[in-house]
């Protein structure tokens, strides 16, 4: 699995005009599924969503997490997150999950955040979905697992 994830100061995602996820401070994660994903690295992405340090200390330096930072978490499924851009002009899709996995691993990753955080929203898998969002910092990384 794949998240790109964005410090942010507001995200929100919206479908067919109506918002449907939203938070303030804290963390927009776009998240792919490859084929191969399963519920084991769905946790490790979770454990790194939430422990990843991205946020500024009393000093500035970036040494707390999610948690300590008492943010938002922003999932949004991102099918071309999963693409292979290494050959051509055009991306590849063998790469990633069928959309019947993907789903069911996305709302797997959703399920267990909200258990474990109070603060998740999210966007609709499959969903013709726009995103906003103001980048803090800006500050964004890809996590694999």
């Amino acid at each position: 699995m794949r998240a790109l994830i964005q410090r942010v100061t507001h995200a929100g995602v919206s479908v067919d005009g109506r918002t449907v996820g939203a938070i303030d401070h804290g963390l927009l994660a776009l998240i792919g599924v490859e084929r191969g994903d399963d519920e084991t690295r769905a946790d490790r992405l979770l454990h790194k969503l939430l422990h990843y340090r991205v946020f500024a200390d009393d000093s500035g330096r970036m040494n707390h997490n999610l948690q300590q930072a008492d943010g938002g978490l922003l999932l949004v499924s991102q099918f071309t997150l999963a693409a292979d851009t290494r050959k051509g002009l055009r991306p590849g899709f063998s790469s990633a999950a069928a959309p019947e996995e993907g789903d069911r691993l996305f709302h797997y990753l959703l399920g267990r955040a909200r258990a474990a955080w109070p603060h998740v929203a999210s966007g609709e898998f499959g969903a013709n979905m726009q995103v906003e969002l103001v980048n803090d910092g800006p500050v964004t990384f890809l996590l694999e697992t």
